[in-house]
């Protein structure tokens, strides 16, 4: 098993909340807490859903593979 990377700039994440099956964030900026995340793909169809390119933040230590946090995908 890999470990998990440190969040940092240029990485793909994805969301592990059930709600939002596939949505995946990429980091553009962190700060001393957060990061500031651009939507790549929007959660499954069905639901409202953001338009690719949306930003927002998310608190660091949320960047674990827990059922409210986020899986490493990939550096993009």
């Amino acid at each position: 098993m890999t470990e998990t990377p440190a969040p940092a700039v240029g990485q793909i994440w994805q969301d592990n909340d059930p709600r939002s099956h596939g949505r995946q964030l990429r980091i553009v900026e962190i700060d001393g807490t957060h990061a500031v995340c651009e939507l790549v793909v929007p959660r499954g169809a069905g639901h409202q859903q953001a338009k690719a390119g949306r930003r927002t933040r998310i608190r660091l230590d949320r960047f674990r593979p827990i059922s409210t946090g986020y899986r490493y995908i990939r550096t993009a």
